[in-house]
């Protein structure tokens, strides 16, 4: 059985490269990466900020393509599909949150995180995005507007979407970067308890030592090279 088709692993990258043209011929962001993350772990990608770990994500969930390379997503070679190809199998799969929340602004929070599950179809969206928010304390917070919302609110909300549709895999790029420190730990709080609960593969990127410190394992790139596998997370903070 192959790594792409094993279904103890969740997601795996063989040999990725990713250039991109620039003013003096081309920049290689990835070179030669390889990893396997398997299901139900949660893993940081950690570097500093050009270190390549956002284009990373990006291909291991199908929003961009590598140059060279292989990516398999639950089982799925992705990176010979089209958009179309990889966006049902991000659909079926995957969910998302990212640093700047990507709420639609003129949805109320029941309806940005209703809107992905009616357009599947679902039949219970509304009572399942209810008890999301719920969940994430928006009880009384189902009608605002994200204009309306504290930044902390926005990314509740924005959780909550990404686990409406159960996904196998959720994909986190620097959740907390745009929240202050104590409002950013009870966001932590809150995305590692929701994924316990969903027992969902956790894949996040971070420049935080103390949130790549929650996760089983912590993967660090420099220059596009995964050059050191963390074996204690306790590491990341020295």
């Amino acid at each position: 059985m192959t790594k792409g088709t094993d279904s103890s692993i969740a997601v795996s990258a063989d040999s990725l490269e990713k250039t991109v043209s620039a003013r003096d011929g081309s920049l290689t962001i990835l070179s030669g990466l390889s990893l396997q993350i398997k299901s139900g772990e949660s893993v940081a990608i950690i570097g500093t900020s050009g270190s390549g770990k956002s284009t990373l994500l990006g291909i291991l969930a199908g929003l961009d393509l590598p140059t060279a390379g292989e990516v398999h997503l639950s089982g799925k070679r992705i990176d010979h599909l089209d958009e179309d190809g990889r966006a049902r199998v991000r659909a079926d799969h995957t969910g998302f949150v990212f640093q700047s929340f990507h709420l639609l602004p003129n949805l109320t929070a029941l309806e940005n995180v209703m809107l992905s599950l009616e357009l599947a179809g679902v039949s219970d969206a509304r009572d399942r995005s209810t008890r999301l928010l719920e969940r994430v304390g928006l009880s009384e917070r189902l009608t605002h507007y994200p204009k309306q919302l504290s930044g902390g609110e926005q990314q509740r909300v924005a959780i909550a979407r990404a686990f409406a549709g159960q996904p196998d895999i959720l994909f986190a790029d620097e959740p907390t970067g745009n929240l202050d420190e104590k409002t950013g730990d009870k966001i932590v709080d809150l995305l590692f308890e929701v994924n316990r609960e969903q027992s969902t593969t956790l894949v996040l990127v971070t420049h935080d030592p103390a949130l790549a410190k929650r996760c089983d394992r912590a993967l660090r790139l420099v220059s596009g090279k995964l050059v050191e596998e963390v074996k204690d997370v306790a590491e990341v903070s020295q």
